[in-house]
């Protein structure tokens, strides 16, 4: 079964970051794509230092082993795509998923190359396109097909699972499902017709 590996950047584990992952994952199991969330935790995660024995070892790894790094990559080895999350902190992803993008886009680059990725921002009110675009550069210098959606995924809230009730961002994200479902399968030569849209669920900060 093609399988989503779907991170969770929040230090909050069941915030509102998963709330949006949680809803991809609900939709790829309806159209039979397995999926995997992972949270990075809230311990500390390094920063690529641009030491290069990655590489220099040939091993697909991080030559530090004291964070999730590793064991995320051992996960992205296993699966078929990629969908990255990230809460917004003043217009910018959390760092510490930044941390892993990097390190993972650098050592497990060939793990990652030509598999469909997509990223996924969550915020109280602004700054979400900014951190949405920076999480997106790297899918387009490692040769990663960008799913999309409806809009940019983004979805908005501030208390704990509050997204829930951003309507129009949880239908973006089961689109960009929908899509990501769609285009996995012709990748992997599964007859499949496009995607049936839902009708289009917009809403406003003014309710």
């Amino acid at each position: 079964m093609m399988k989503v590996l779907l991170i969770n950047g929040s230090p909050r584990k069941q915030g509102n970051t998963y709330t949006a992952l949680n809803e991809i994952a609900k939709q790829l199991n309806k159209q039979g794509i397995d999926s995997e969330i992972v949270w990075i935790g809230n311990n500390p995660v390094r920063g690529c230092i641009a030491c290069a024995q990655c590489k220099a070892k040939g091993n697909k790894r991080c030559v530090f082993n004291d964070d999730v790094a590793n064991s995320i990559i051992e996960k992205m080895e296993a699966s078929d795509a990629l969908i990255i999350g990230s809460p917004v902190y003043y217009g910018q992803p959390a760092g510490p998923v930044l941390a892993l993008q990097q390190r993972m886009s650098y050592s497990a680059n060939a793990l990652l190359v030509n598999k469909p990725a997509a990223a996924v921002c969550v915020c109280r009110r602004g700054g979400a396109t900014a951190a949405f675009q920076t999480l997106q550069m790297p899918f387009q210098m490692l040769n990663m097909p960008i799913v999309t959606s409806q809009y940019w995924n983004v979805a908005y809230g501030a208390a704990e699972g509050q997204a829930a009730s951003d309507i129009e961002g949880m239908q973006t994200m089961r689109t960009l499902a929908n899509n990501m479902a769609w285009m996995l399968k012709k990748i992997h030569g599964v007859p499949t017709e496009a995607p049936e849209r839902e009708a289009w669920t917009p809403m406003g900060f003014i309710r």
